[in-house]
């Protein structure tokens, strides 16, 4: 517990096992790491600031969660509605500005190491996109009610209002949600995404068919395009050929599932292309989110460009 005015090094030493946490309620309340990364930022400068009236009462978690609320609500006043791709088509179209889309998230980032199968399904793509269809209140009260697991009474504290609007505001929120998505990845999802993975970097396009579900999905965001079914998307690698010919792809672990990051080859070695996260199900890709955004390679931990004559490690 916090004392009165506490020195910034005490301050840091407590904050600490709380940053993913904070991350992770942010990163589901915006969708989007860069704005998460932000508003954990502007989170802990309203702390540090605040601290002379900070009198312990209440517990640093509790009080770092009010502030971050606050903060992200703010941030959301005059934000559009982030989505991933809808549009069926096979033409690209466009490309949409950032903040048009929900943007991946590296599980190192936001899950406790120690709480990863029990926390995974509240960063799944599809999960933190149906969160950007509430408002605002509805996607703090369900965060906070069923994620965070608040009683009802914090809540109405926080937000200023009554339990019985707390519990009605929840009850809205769960009702728009859709059902959960498939269970966490099991050992034979991790051979189907080092098949896929195999598959790809050689770019043979039967075998990387032969792992999708018949009405498997693949977006590619920042452009508005969905293709949809085995055919639909054989027939877009055999037109992307040249581009997507000698790549190389690296494993990483992308909200609350499997991904790849893939580079792109060069004249001068390989640079970073896309970050692709994949949702399998009865040993079957289902879904493949593309996100053809070099600046997430970082956030991933990992290099913007490969020589040609080093190994990637």
């Amino acid at each position: 517990m916090l004392t009165t005015m506490p020195d910034r090094a005490a301050f840091e030493e407590q904050l600490g096992p709380l940053r993913r946490e904070l991350a992770g309620y942010c990163y589901r309340m915006l969708g989007s790491a860069f704005d998460a990364d932000d508003a954990v930022q502007e989170t802990l400068v309203r702390a540090w600031r605040g601290l002379d009236r900070f009198d312990g009462r209440a517990a640093l978690r509790t009080w770092l969660f009010t502030i971050a609320t606050h903060v992200c609500l703010d941030a959301l006043k005059d934000a559009r509605r982030r989505v991933l791709p809808t549009a069926v088509t096979d033409e690209l179209g466009p490309a949409l500005p950032r903040e048009t889309w929900v943007e991946p998230v590296p599980d190192r980032w936001v899950l406790d190491p120690a709480l990863v199968a029990v926390e995974r399904e509240s960063v799944r793509l599809a999960f933190v996109a149906a969160l950007q269809v509430l408002s605002p209140r509805q996607r703090a009260v369900l965060l906070l009610r069923d994620v965070l697991r608040w009683r009802a009474k914090e809540v109405a504290k926080l937000l200023g209002t009554t339990e019985d609007a707390v519990n009605a505001v929840l009850k809205r929120a769960r009702a728009a949600l859709p059902a959960p998505d498939p269970a966490p990845l099991s050992g034979d999802d991790r051979a189907l995404l080092a098949r896929y993975l195999d598959a790809f970097e050689r770019f043979d396009i039967d075998a990387l068919v032969a792992l999708l579900h018949s009405e498997a999905t693949l977006s590619m965001p920042p452009y508005d395009i969905t293709l949809r079914g085995t055919a639909a998307i054989a027939a877009w690698f055999h037109s992307r050929r040249a581009a997507c010919e000698g790549a190389l792809l690296v494993p990483v672990d992308v909200n609350g599932g499997a991904g790849l990051a893939q580079y792109r080859r060069g004249a001068r070695g390989h640079h970073a292309f896309a970050i692709h996260a994949l949702t399998t199900a009865a040993g079957r890709i289902t879904a493949l989110h593309t996100f053809l955004d070099p600046a997430l390679f970082p956030l991933f931990g990992l290099p913007e460009a490969v020589p040609e004559h080093l190994p990637f490690s």
